[in-house]
């Protein structure tokens, strides 16, 4: 049993843990030869310079401005300075909102925090059910509603603080909603006007045998919207025309490296081996050779054109309509064309920057059985996913270690060492084996055939989401009570299986302590650290990078990534809500997750990530959506123990 002192002790390591990664990042960013790791959006767009350009050479890597280290933490205030409207114009309104989402955060559970800790810690902590029952608990079950007799006319306060929570939790959404709402709207009336926002995406053109896609769009719409119909193009499967381009912009950045090298030294022409990674081969002239290599894939691909626009089978029954007015794209995006609703599908088009374009070619017909196939496989992936993190998190705690191996019973006995099992092995154990889990499910959706990054992005979401709440929540608490509770929930019907969940909630609350301590706290302060980009990146810069354009590829952050990390979020909401009443303790715990995450990601949305396309906040329902549910779960689990 984990007592205070221990759990002060896991979040004293945790709260060292997550200083030394805020500590280094405050030292290696103000270092000139890692400028482009930590603040590379600034360099994408043009606005600053490399500060390894100028000064002595030992002033090129390293910063010897003393006074600047002892400013280490400014970079929270300057995080937190810029406006949101200038955020908005500067990151876009998907990190905005998504910033919002922590912010919602602290709103909710800080009132609740006070309100908890003033009414119902002195409920659980003033009452002597644990000791008359003479069990084994610890100092956190005592200050939970573990310590609650049932039917006791103590729940009592538990209850009218369950609907109180509620009702802030309503309030506080829909005061939420409301801004969202009136942001996205002010800043799609604002923005320039784009092409997307007038066209719209039509799937499942049936085949006729007199006219070709194209122009069978184009009669459909001059008769059903001639008011407004402007223009139209067709979709080809073009994947393999993409592949060419591809590999022709790499011979001509070679081609480039080559000419800068020989430009810089004239008498010397530069030479390359032809074979595997310019390794062996027969030496030749490297730009002769290149030049050679780009206009044959010039060809190449000329010839792939030609060959998709003539080939009547590279064109698939889609296309892009575009409209002469907003509202001529809004009916018929939002209206049912014909009496075959599984014909002339229409929606609106994302933006050019969120297509993903190799899925458009995937036909119409096998998007169902792709999604039946994903939803089968999902399934399958979640509950069997739950017998490795049911067995590690028996293995993940001191009795597990202590019985699979005995003879480091003395040594684990250790106070510090035990605290320090205790503080980080379950929440390491359980992010291990999470690593690989949000690449999967994109690889999932991608094969449903969604059109749109932002539509992949919020489907891996939803999918990582109802994991977690299987496997992490549901499953820990299954795993680590209900489990060892089996004859039980074999003895017992269907009804009684949701109020012995119920009573078991409160005795994991050590575990989730424990993880928000490392997922949350350390996790959080690990992504500013930024640690794998900043190795990768000066790999790159020493082993491959050659022309200016490889250095921006190199320091290139990418997006957010909103498919993994917009799940956790609504975990910390689901375990604020379900604990807030049975264990109030684990309310600081999320508070500073919550506060410490929105300082960070406000950095990193400023200075880093260079988002690859704008959906409006998009997601912002499902995130809605599911804080809602969060909060029915409050209620539910309350009610299992009404007075």
């Amino acid at each position: 049993m984990a007592t205070l002192a221990d759990i002060g002790l896991a979040a004293a390591i945790n709260i060292l843990s997550a200083f030394a990664f805020l500590l280094a990042f405050a030292i290696l960013r103000l270092q000139p030869i890692n400028d482009r790791v930590y603040f590379p959006k600034w360099y994408l767009k043009g606005v600053r310079s490399s500060p390894t350009h100028s000064g002595t050479f030992v002033r090129k890597f390293v910063n010897l401005d003393l006074h600047s280290y002892l400013r280490f933490l400014g970079w929270m205030p300057a995080a937190l300075k810029m406006p949101e409207p200038e955020l908005i114009d500067h990151a876009g309104l998907d990190s905005a909102v998504y910033l919002r989402i922590y912010l919602m955060g602290l709103k909710l559970f800080v009132p609740m925090a006070i309100l908890a800790f003033a009414v119902l810690v002195p409920v659980n902590w003033t009452n002597a059910t644990l000791e008359n029952l003479k069990v084994e608990y610890s100092d956190i079950d005592k200050l939970s509603i573990s310590n609650i007799a049932k039917r006791s006319p103590r729940l009592w306060a538990h209850l009218v603080m369950a609907y109180v929570f509620s009702f802030w939790t309503c309030y506080v959404l829909l005061k939420e909603y409301e801004i969202i709402a009136s942001m996205r709207l002010h800043f799609l009336a604002s923005e320039k006007r784009r092409p997307d926002q007038f066209t719209v995406l039509v799937q499942n053109v049936p085949p006729d045998p007199d006219e070709s896609v194209s122009e069978l769009v184009e009669h459909f719409f001059l008769v059903n919207h001639r008011d407004h119909y402007l223009t139209h193009q067709v979709v080809h499967n073009a994947n393999k025309l993409a592949k060419l381009i591809e590999e022709k912009k790499q011979m001509q950045n070679w081609l480039d490296y080559y000419q800068l090298k020989y430009d810089r030294n004239p008498s010397k022409r530069p030479t390359a081996k032809t074979g595997f990674l310019g390794l062996c081969g027969k030496k030749v002239d490297a730009i002769e050779f290149y030049t050679s290599e780009v206009e044959r894939l010039s060809k190449k691909a000329a010839t792939e054109r030609d060959r998709v626009k003539k080939n009547p089978k590279s064109i698939m029954p889609a296309a892009f309509v575009s409209f002469r007015t907003r509202w001529g794209a809004a009916v018929c995006a939002q209206t049912q064309q014909t009496r075959n609703p599984t014909l002339w599908l229409t929606e609106w088009a994302p933006e050019p920057r969120d297509v993903y374009w190799q899925n458009l070619a995937i036909p119409f017909v096998s998007l169902t059985v792709r999604s039946l196939i994903m939803a089968v496989a999902f399934f399958f992936l979640t509950f069997f996913f739950m017998i490795p993190i049911a067995f590690v998190q028996s293995l993940a705690n001191i009795e597990g270690i202590e019985k699979a191996v005995p003879f480091l019973k003395p040594i684990i006995e250790v106070h510090i060492i035990k605290s320090f099992i205790q503080g980080f092995l379950p929440g390491i154990a359980l992010k291990i084996f999470l690593i690989f889990l949000p690449t999967i499910l994109m690889l999932m959706s991608k094969f449903e055939g969604f059109i749109s990054l932002s539509s992949l992005e919020r489907r891996s979401a939803s999918k990582y989401y109802l994991f977690i709440l299987v496997n992490v929540f549901l499953g820990s608490i299954v795993a680590g009570t209900a489990f060892q509770q089996l004859h039980t929930f074999m003895h017992q019907s269907a009804n009684e299986i949701p109020k012995t969940i119920g009573v078991s909630i409160p005795m994991k609350a050590t575990f989730f302590i424990t993880y928000i301590m490392v997922d949350g706290w350390a996790g959080i302060a690990g992504e500013i650290l930024r640690l794998k980009p900043l190795i990768i990146y000066h790999l790159k810069n020493f082993f491959l990078v050659k022309t200016e354009k490889d250095r921006e590829e190199a320091m290139d952050p990418g997006s957010f990534d909103f498919a993994s990390s917009e799940p956790q979020i609504q975990l910390y909401f689901l375990l604020g809500l379900v604990y807030a009443v049975v264990t109030p303790f684990l309310l600081p715990f999320i508070i500073i997750f919550f506060g410490l995450a929105y300082a960070v990601f406000r950095h990193q949305m400023i200075n880093v990530y260079n988002q690859e396309y704008e959906s409006g906040a998009a997601f912002w329902p499902d995130v809605h959506g599911f804080a809602r549910a969060a909060m029915t779960l409050l209620l539910l689990n309350i009610h299992f123990r009404k007075p």
